[in-house]
């Protein structure tokens, strides 16, 4: 990258105000060596005019599945971390879901020698709960965590065994690793493809009903509470979900909770014409749930937002009908734009919160190095044009996968500069001030 890049009249934000404040911000080396009004550039400075743009650290996204090993026609760690770069996300997490599952400290260290290869981003990755996730014997927690995840996790596959849950979770307290948990009782949603309930019966599509994800949500706190682990809710969907969380919140539980975006714009009424980039696991669920679920993202009951990043094949989603075809949609590359389209920019919430919950929060949980922007830290940034448009074409975007619902649609802003410590990752500027 230039040595010296100089970011003129930068509308900052931060997780400690609502308010953005406009700036000029100094990046030297990969530092951000100055944050004030006026600065001067020398000899040798690239000058970006960020007039009227959002200047922002760069995001964090804690569910993401890049497919590395065995299923890299979806994804692969490189695609994935490029889908990210594209989307303002300077670093993931990655789900062991692959094939072979990541169930053991070899494959730990195997997928992060492929990261430290081919990533631009920073790549973490999860390891499994019960080896290859099948539910029945404990994985290699300890040999994991010494060879570098940063959480347990069956993704996908709930641990239906209580005591065996009990367990892993005394082993993941033990080890100071948070236990992440996919709710979803596997008897209730049956071969549900759907929300269960009158949008379902009109489609005539199996339906998996809301209790399938709060009994689990129930259960695993239960757990939690009595092993003391840190227990970690995926993709919560349902307002009586929230409910049961803010509860044991308030009880003192060591529970923290995400929610994605799809789950905030998108409900049931979505799915016409059996869209299969309508589908996803768990499911989109009601108006009332996305307006329930909005309120604790901004009241504070979940803790980050994650995108649940599940690409898959054209082929997959295009070619099977609604019931057949696989769960999941891509988010990195849409999270950004479609949060400010639908949020900030209509004023239902602020740039804070973003930061908060996208960014600041997700490095917490995970007792990562924060990245901010000021004087004296890491040059971590995502520069952000609100007056510029989108369109997810295929061509544009960077994941295998083309599996989101925004696929050829135009939302407002623009992801314009992502810059990595020295790496400028994108460059979208317009160039010299």
């Amino acid at each position: 990258m230039d040595d010296l890049i100089l970011l003129k009249q930068a509308s900052v934000a931060s997780e400690d105000s609502a308010d953005l404040f406009e700036t000029d911000v100094l990046v030297e080396n990969g530092v951000i060596k100055a944050v004030s009004s006026s600065l001067n550039a020398i000899d040798g400075t690239r000058v970006i005019d960020a007039k009227g743009k959002v200047l922002l650290p760069g995001l964090f996204d804690v569910h993401v599945h890049v497919r590395e090993p065995g299923q890299t026609s979806k994804e692969t760690i490189r695609t994935g971390s490029e889908a990210a770069i594209n989307g303002g996300v300077t670093g993931i997490v990655a789900m062991p879901n692959t094939v072979p599952a990541i169930d053991n400290g070899g494959m730990v260290r195997s997928v992060l020698e492929i990261a430290g290869r081919d990533s631009r981003v920073e790549f973490f990755t999860t390891g499994c709960i019960t080896k290859d996730r099948k539910g029945k014997e404990m994985a290699a927690i300890g040999g994991m965590k010494e060879a570098g995840v940063v959480m347990i996790t069956d993704d996908g596959s709930p641990v239906e065994n209580p005591q065996l849950l009990r367990r892993a979770m005394e082993y993941a307290r033990e080890f100071d690793l948070p236990l992440a948990s996919h709710c979803e009782t596997m008897h209730l949603s049956g071969a549900g493809a759907m929300n269960e309930g009158k949008r379902s019966y009109k489609l005539g599509v199996p339906g998996i009903p809301s209790i399938s994800e709060e009994i689990c949500i129930a259960r695993d706190i239960q757990i939690a509470a009595y092993t003391g682990a840190h227990l970690h809710l995926q993709h919560v969907t349902t307002a009586r979900g929230m409910e049961i969380i803010r509860r044991a919140k308030n009880d003192g539980v060591k529970v923290t909770c995400e929610v994605a975006p799809h789950h905030l714009i998108f409900n049931e009424n979505d799915i016409v014409n059996y869209d299969t980039y309508f589908k996803m696991n768990p499911p989109l669920r009601t108006e009332e749930d996305n307006e329930k679920l909005l309120e604790g993202l901004i009241e504070g009951v979940f803790d980050v937002i994650a995108t649940d990043h599940a690409p898959h094949t054209e082929f997959e989603k295009k070619q099977q009908d609604f019931e057949t075809a696989p769960f999941g949609i891509t988010g990195l590359e849409t999270a950004l734009p479609s949060l400010y389209h639908h949020y900030i920019k209509e004023g239902k919430f602020g740039w804070d919160l973003l930061v908060k919950r996208y960014a600041a929060e997700p490095r917490r949980i995970l007792n990562l190095d924060q990245v901010s922007v000021k004087e004296g830290s890491r040059a971590e940034l995502v520069l952000f044009d609100p007056q510029a448009t989108t369109t997810f074409s295929q061509d544009f975007m960077k994941s295998k996968s083309p599996n989101t619902p925004f696929l050829d649609k135009e939302l407002q802003g623009s992801v314009d500069l992502v810059v990595n410590g020295e790496e400028v990752l994108l460059d979208r500027s317009d160039g010299a001030a």
